[in-house]
């Protein structure tokens, strides 16, 4: 049992460990879908257009990553766009949020995701955030927080054999 759990703001030196938290849940939680990444695992951790990224660590060891973006140009933006009547400045994307498989279950993406949306509120912006369906943890666990899907879009990175990518947001 954990003795300390904390979410703070994520450090340029957390990266190399998030990569290994990243590779560590990808086999069984399917994210991010195409594995192994076709450029560096760093870039996919942090990324341009961020609001804000949070680590959260158990006894002092970094176990999990969340963020908050500007929802990028293209699919995600006009998929949101269309589905909410909302201008992209309007809204707040949580992404790249995971959770070290050897400490599911202690609520750590709750509070990932709930430092997100915070931000995201602090900002005046909607949150929004995209899930594979096929990835039924993750949209259940959504749900359970008061998701809503909005709509669904298929972005060029999806195989064909997957089903359409949902598109969520939080209401007030």
């Amino acid at each position: 049992m954990p003795t300390a759990v904390t979410v703070r703001l994520r450090a340029a030196s957390d990266v190399p460990r998030l990569v290994e938290v990243l590779a560590a849940q990808q086999p069984g939680s399917g994210y991010p879908v195409r594995w192994p990444l076709p450029f560096p695992a760093e870039d996919f951790v942090v990324r341009d257009g961020e609001l804000g990224a949070w680590v959260v660590e158990v006894d002092g060891e970094v176990a999990g990553h969340g963020a908050l973006l500007h929802p990028a140009d293209g699919w995600e933006a006009d998929g949101f766009t269309a589905a909410l009547g909302l201008p992209v400045e309007r809204m707040a994307s949580v992404s790249t949020l995971f959770v070290d498989p050897e400490r599911r279950g202690l609520g750590l993406g709750t509070r990932l995701l709930d430092v997100a949306v915070g931000r995201a509120r602090d900002l005046g912006r909607v949150p929004v955030l995209d899930v594979v369906q096929e990835h039924s943890p993750a949209a259940d666990l959504y749900r359970r927080r008061g998701w809503r899907v909005v709509g669904e879009t298929r972005p060029p990175w999806l195989p064909a054999d997957r089903r359409p990518v949902l598109l969520m947001t939080l209401d007030a």
